[in-house]
């Protein structure tokens, strides 16, 4: 099997529109939540979010840097968010200029948990109130989630795979492995992999609040109502953005001395086949696959220094995933340290994986690990667990592993070390 290296990064999220100033803003333990401003959420019961942004702000996102104006009028904005990041990350690798041969060998996996909500809720009121023959030429492809890949193979001419991974929550961090595994087994030479996620909108929000899965006791205070492990702890808050890697083949990326950040060594999946939104009791999915990206790794427990978790800051996922990360690394727990980034960016759906994992490279680059943030009064559970309260923590980061979790029971897990 080919070996399978990380040589770009790119990033789009509510700390910051670029790979930089996200994760200076993250480690400086800022936060990215607000009240929600994208629409009047007065009669909603969760009021708060991680959003991506304006243009304006120190932080913010401008989309004309790398999308069409064409394109921003026709697509969600997770499609916008996709191609953003995944331009950020060819350019990172200094691919942008590839030859048509090699762009034969390029291709594309990179998916979304929900896709177009906010389009499918306008274009559900036009046709409602103006009729059928005024919904947009452009609905369905304005909508779709493999649009990303596709608009992304199209303005760069990436000809190779044209994947797109949906697993709700899970879907950043199997659109990465799934990436590899095609370089892996010689399907392609580069592989563009994330993912992306835009469903802050009414009908988003009210959906997830209903599910009881936002938090809403903190709309008052949005800066403090994501906070894993925490006691007091009522629901994740909804974020949005994306991230995209380049994944290139060992021999290719040294040939052309490109900047190597990671290798990914380990890949686990599993299903908990249990319940649509609750996770197994006993947390055996995530352990399943935890326990199988370790075996892939030919690592041991013993060289994972960073648990990059998927902490969203619900009652029951959290102690279930802190049960099933006890269960795996046994007497070795005490020397990990484990943070959930959900705390300051929000739950991104279907881009978390794929931001997390970038956060988890990061972290072995610079020899620092992120905070959890709000954790002031952590649960029973957590005693003997390093989940780095408040502050960002300086510490030898040699292996990271990176979990995500989803409805319908789908678990991930990757994980990275430097490539020798």
């Amino acid at each position: 099997m080919r070996r399978v290296v990380v040589t770009g990064l790119g990033l789009v999220t509510p700390l910051g529109a670029d790979v930089e100033t996200a994760w200076a803003n993250l480690i400086a333990s800022k936060s990215g939540a607000g009240p929600i401003t994208r629409f009047d959420a007065s009669d909603q019961a969760c009021r708060v979010a991680c959003e991506v942004k304006p243009a304006d702000h120190p932080w913010g996102f401008d989309p004309n840097k790398r999308v069409d104006h064409k394109v921003q009028r026709q697509v969600d904005p997770f499609i916008i968010y996709g191609i953003d990041a995944a331009g950020q990350a060819l350019e990172d690798a200094g691919l942008t200029g590839m030859s048509e041969t090699e762009r034969l060998r390029a291709g594309l996996s990179i998916g979304a948990g929900i896709g177009g909500l906010p389009g499918i809720e306008h274009e559900s009121i036009v046709l409602h109130e103006k009729g059928p023959r005024r919904v947009s030429p452009h609905f369905v492809h304005g909508r779709l989630i493999n649009l990303i890949s596709g608009q992304v193979s199209i303005k760069y001419g990436l000809m190779g795979p044209n994947h797109a991974v949906v697993t709700a929550c899970s879907t950043g961090a199997h659109s990465i492995g799934d990436a590899a595994r095609m370089i892996a087994l010689g399907d392609a030479d580069v592989m563009l992999a994330g993912g992306a996620e835009g469903a802050i909108c009414p009908l988003g929000i009210a959906g997830f609040a209903q599910a009881r899965a936002l938090s809403t006791a903190f709309n008052d205070q949005p800066e403090k109502a994501s906070r894993p492990y925490d006691r007091d702890r009522d629901g994740f808050v909804m974020g949005e953005g994306a991230g995209v890697v380049v994944l290139e083949e060992y021999e290719r990326a040294k040939a052309r001395s490109a900047k190597i950040y990671a290798e990914l060594v380990g890949y686990g999946l599993s299903g908990d086949a249990y319940h649509v939104t609750a996770p197994h009791p006993e947390g055996s999915g995530a352990f399943r696959s935890m326990e199988m990206a370790l075996k892939k790794s030919g690592l041991t427990l013993a060289d994972i220094d960073y648990v990059n978790a998927h902490g969203t800051s619900t009652p029951l996922g959290d102690e279930l995933e802190l049960g099933a990360v006890r269960r795996l690394f046994g007497d070795q727990i005490g020397h990990i340290s484990m943070s959930s980034t959900k705390s300051a960016i929000g739950h991104l759906l279907g881009g978390a994986g794929a931001v997390e994992s970038i956060f988890c490279i990061l972290a072995m680059r610079d020899q620092i690990v992120p905070p959890t943030l709000n954790l002031d009064n952590p649960s029973e559970s957590c005693e003997g667990v390093d989940l780095v309260p408040l502050v960002a923590k300086k510490r030898q980061v040699r292996a990271v592993l990176n979990n995500s979790f989803g409805f319908g029971g789908t678990n991930a897990s990757l994980i990275f070390k430097p490539a020798e």
